[in-house]
């Protein structure tokens, strides 16, 4: 067992590639005749255009975003119903299958379970119901109904809230390490799974638990407890 200040009450899991498989929307680039390839770097730059409007002071709702990110990495060659036909393949996406394994894990230690996200409302239950995961979910925080994107403090503290539980008591998983940043800087735990980014930042805080799949992060955060 390692010896840590604090256990955690609640998990907030990350959603968009932490919980939800992206590559198959790939075909629906194809389909609007764009490469599979562009998928990653246009996912990229919503992310970062989320961030640069939240650090100047403003806020806009994913999809329109995602939208207009789409536009710049397609260098403006894709129709507003090609992009539409895109963004509609979230609602078909899977699960990553070490998902449920994790929340499973967590919900029989009786942890509390959320999903903190960038993304809508809408899309987020939606891809919660059709994977089964939403029998083990307690609440979803979107970032644009907490008023700030991550990794600003205030949305993991959301997170926190939603679930009632201490910002220090309650871990963000997700396989960004700098998503995992913000929660450790907004005075929370954090459990970083490896399957995307293969090596942790050196630049980023270290989080309290790691692992290849989210249910080895699972083990590690409920293996916390407190000296």
């Amino acid at each position: 067992m390692a010896v840590h200040p604090f256990h955690p009450y609640a998990v907030a899991f990350d959603v968009l590639e932490t919980l939800i498989d992206l590559d198959p929307l790939g075909r629906r680039f194809t389909d609007a005749g764009q490469p599979a390839e562009l998928l990653r770097p246009w996912f990229l730059r919503a992310q970062r255009d989320c961030m640069a409007l939240a650090l100047s002071g403003d806020l806009r709702p994913f999809p329109e975003v995602a939208r207009q990110a789409l536009r710049t990495a397609s260098g403006n060659t894709v129709s507003e119903d090609e992009i539409t036909h895109i963004l509609d393949g979230f609602g078909e996406l899977p699960a990553h299958p070490d998902a449920e394994p994790a929340m499973r894990r967590l919900h029989e230690a009786g942890v509390r379970i959320g999903c903190l996200t960038q993304g809508s409302r809408a899309a987020t239950t939606a891809f919660l119901a059709s994977s089964g995961l939403d029998r083990f979910v307690e609440a979803v925080v979107t970032a644009e109904e907490a008023g700030v994107w991550k990794p600003a403090a205030g949305v993991y503290r959301a997170a926190a809230e939603a679930l009632e539980t201490p910002p220090e008591h309650m871990a963000l998983v997700a396989v960004h390490a700098w998503d995992c940043h913000g929660a450790k800087r907004a005075g929370c735990l954090s459990g970083w799974c490896r399957r995307l980014e293969g090596e942790y930042g050196d630049v980023f805080a270290p989080p309290d638990a790691t692992g290849d799949t989210l249910a080895d992060v699972a083990t590690g955060l409920l293996e916390l407890t407190s000296a």
